[in-house]
């Protein structure tokens, strides 16, 4: 028996943790489903289909007579299809409704020509508001102009008319046509300018007064169907029931199947099989992202579009593959793998196309060859795929693909004594067909989902990364010298980055935003301020002067969401102060408090955070740290630029801020040297004009082009 205390270890995961192991669970069925059943959950499985051609010839073993459900069902469905669609009588209550409406608009005309203290004018601009007939000026004009004995004609007359067009079926294909047949229906009693008034009045009241009632159509289809009798298929013994090279039919299968000519598969043990494949392959996978924990791992919105993906290109190759000749080979196995290694990394799409590849082609009669062609053409083109920050990439990936595809032909597929050279030849359009599609659907598809799903992709940060994007040019006139800060940090951590191996395009756009908030309130930050100009947190409380600080983080990610920033950028701003505190205002605070802490509230100067929980941002918050330092106190010497950076880091750690990272020693070391370097190309001693010649080189563009 289990006792509850035995339970603990459940609720001590981790959210993330708990999360993705069910993912994890909720995938394998899924796939098992997708697997088994199409395969097993039919006891009339069997192992040929309809379109295929049959390899040999079958003969009836003996006399046979039975209902062909088939037949039978083929008869029906052409009995069903001959019926016509079944329409409802015309609608009096429409008739009536647009006969009043009618007469209330020819009443307004009435009254206002009957109007006698109104200008032509305002008769005019009264007609013209008419709600439910739009009158042109020439038709106004008319009504305006025409006798009363005429005008009595013309309201006679629209009043009958539409009444009697209304009266017939009107239907929506048909609306139009109505419409224009009006004129030909008025009175020869009336002369052409009446006649085209009576149009005018009646065209915009012709409506729609037939419709398709499916509850009628059903019925109708349904006593089709009934009424055809089934069909009795007979053969006599030896007879043939299919001839070798004759295309199979569902009747022909059906046939087969009754005479027992073909025997289908046992389901128990493809669901075993099935259960067993997809249980190794989930678990491998599942051991991989657990070890491996990849920065996606913690995102639930990620794991869950990782487990659509898959579920939905494994549910469409399931469905399109399965015996045909050239399709399998078209299908866009490599795309997923390509989509995935976008938005998400390399390392996670080889091992998701590892467990797709396979199980797209299990138990199919080439299965073998067919998961070769997919696993190779995907991890080949993944690996060729490199970052993707160009399209070229993409059309690259696809082309290896193809060629890769084209590869693994030759070598399982040219050696088969019935594939001709024009049957190969297909095969290989078929790889080329392949690498084409898979690269324009993770072209797509990644943009997409970029796009509205705020998820990351090289190619999002090259468009958001250009100096003309619309938050950068917000940022550049709004906050220049923060603007320059983050490209002093961005210049720091990507340096830093390449030499750890880390993504450096996701880290210098990260970098540029960090601080996108303090754009918002520009003169709070001392970056933004001129020279021996008032600073404004001198005129306000420590507390306060603090809270304006601290809000420029959730000003950044407000910027952020308003133009559609990915998630990951948005980490960047929330992560880069993690939960340290504001030294400055917090000191102010306690001299003011006459040095009593108990008197300051620590968390009214702290970040909300989080604590960076990735290499990137952690690297973000050393750099942006480093650089504010050196900044401030203009290191002279290649020393004490490194005492700045080893500073950092060390407060850095102090502060629990690096707990979530996995930063090593080594990596610590890389990045302590890799900032120096930066730095001291920054911050390296210039030459220092005479006093006479201070004007001219102030004065001259060439001297300060010479300037070190």
């Amino acid at each position: 028996m289990i006792l509850p205390e035995q339970l603990r270890w459940w609720k001590q995961l981790p959210r993330h943790d708990v999360l993705a192991l069910f993912l994890l669970l909720f995938t394998s069925l899924a796939a098992y489903a997708i697997l088994a059943i199409p395969i097993s959950g039919d006891s009339d499985s069997i192992p040929l289909d309809a379109g295929q051609v049959a390899q040999q010839d079958y003969q009836a073993p003996r006399n046979a007579e039975y209902i062909s459900e088939v037949r039978t069902e083929q008869a029906r469905r052409v009995a069903e299809s001959s019926v016509a669609d079944v329409y409802t009588s015309p609608d009096r209550t429409i008739a009536r409704r647009q006969v009043e409406r009618l007469w209330v608009a020819i009443q307004f005309i009435q009254t206002v020509r009957d109007d006698q203290t109104a200008l032509p004018a305002e008769k005019r601009a009264s007609l013209a508001t008419l709600a439910d007939i739009s009158l042109s000026e020439a038709s106004i004009g008319r009504i305006l102009l025409i006798s009363e004995g005429r005008w009595g004609a013309v309201q006679s007359e629209s009043m009958v008319l539409l009444e009697r067009i209304l009266r017939n079926a009107i239907r929506e294909k048909n609306l139009e046509a109505t419409r224009q047949t009006v004129s030909s229906l008025v009175s020869f009693a009336l002369n052409e300018e009446q006649s085209a008034l009576v149009v005018d009045l009646v065209t915009p009241f012709i409506v729609t007064n037939s419709f398709f009632s499916e509850e009628q159509t059903l019925a109708a289809r349904e006593q089709a169907r009934q009424a055809v009798q089934p069909i009795t298929q007979t053969y006599i013994a030896g007879q043939i029931v299919v001839q070798r090279g004759e295309v199979l039919t569902e009747a022909s299968l059906e046939a087969l199947k009754t005479l027992g000519l073909i025997r289908p598969n046992n389901p128990v043990i493809d669901y075993v099989s099935s259960g067993a494949l997809v249980s190794v392959l989930m678990l491998f996978t599942g051991l991989y992202f657990h070890r491996r924990r990849p920065y996606f791992y913690n995102d639930s919105r990620s794991l869950i579009l990782i487990a659509f993906l898959f579920l939905l290109f494994l549910l469409f190759a399931r469905i399109v593959i399965p015996y045909r000749t050239l399709v399998p080979y078209i299908f866009p196995v490599p795309g997923f793998g390509m989509l995935i290694a976008t938005l998400f990394g390399p390392g996670g799409a080889l091992m998701l196309t590892l467990s797709l590849s396979i199980l797209s082609a299990y138990s199919l009669p080439n299965s073998f060859d067919l998961t070769l062609y997919f696993m190779f053409s995907s991890l080949v083109s993944i690996l060729s795929l490199g970052r993707a920050q160009r399209f070229g990439a993409f059309i690259w990936a696809g082309l290896v693909a193809a060629i890769s595809g084209t590869v693994i032909l030759i070598a399982y597929r040219l050696p088969e004594a019935e594939i001709d050279p024009l049957g190969f030849f297909q095969f290989g359009g078929a790889a080329l067909f392949m690498g084409l599609i898979s690269a324009s659907l993770a072209l797509m598809l990644q943009y997409m989902l970029a796009e509205f799903l705020g998820l990351t992709t090289p190619l999002r940060l090259v468009e958001i990364s250009r100096p003309d994007a619309p938050l950068l040019q917000y940022f550049l006139r709004n906050a220049p010298g923060t603007y320059q800060h983050s490209l002093l940090v961005s210049n720091l951590a990507e340096q830093a980055a390449e030499k750890l191996g880390m993504d450096t395009l996701l880290i210098r756009v990260g970098a540029l935003y960090h601080d996108v908030g303090k754009a918002l309130n520009p003169p709070f930050f001392i970056e933004n301020q001129m020279p021996d100009n008032l600073n404004p947190h001198d005129d306000i409380p420590p507390q306060a002067a603090a809270e304006s600080i601290i809000r420029h983080v959730a000003d950044g990610v407000a910027l952020a969401k308003r133009h559609r920033l990915p998630k990951r950028i948005q980490d960047f701003m929330l992560e880069h102060h993690g939960t340290l505190i504001t030294r400055y205002q917090y000191v102010q605070a306690l001299k003011a408090a006459g040095d009593d802490s108990t008197q300051v509230d620590e968390a009214n100067f702290r970040y909300p955070g989080p604590r960076p929980r990735s290499r990137e941002t952690a690297l973000l918050m050393l750099a942006d740290g480093v650089e504010a330092r050196a900044r401030s106190n203009r290191p002279k010497t290649e020393e004490e630029l490194r005492k700045i950076v080893q500073q950092t880091i060390d407060f850095c750690q102090k502060e629990d801020q690096l707990s979530e990272t996995r930063f090593t020693l080594k990596d610590l070391t890389i990045i302590t040297d890799a900032f120096v370097t930066t730095l001291t190309g920054l911050y390296h001693p210039r030459i220092a004009y005479p006093a006479s010649d201070a004007r001219a080189a102030q004065d001259s563009p060439t001297k300060k082009a010479e300037t070190p």
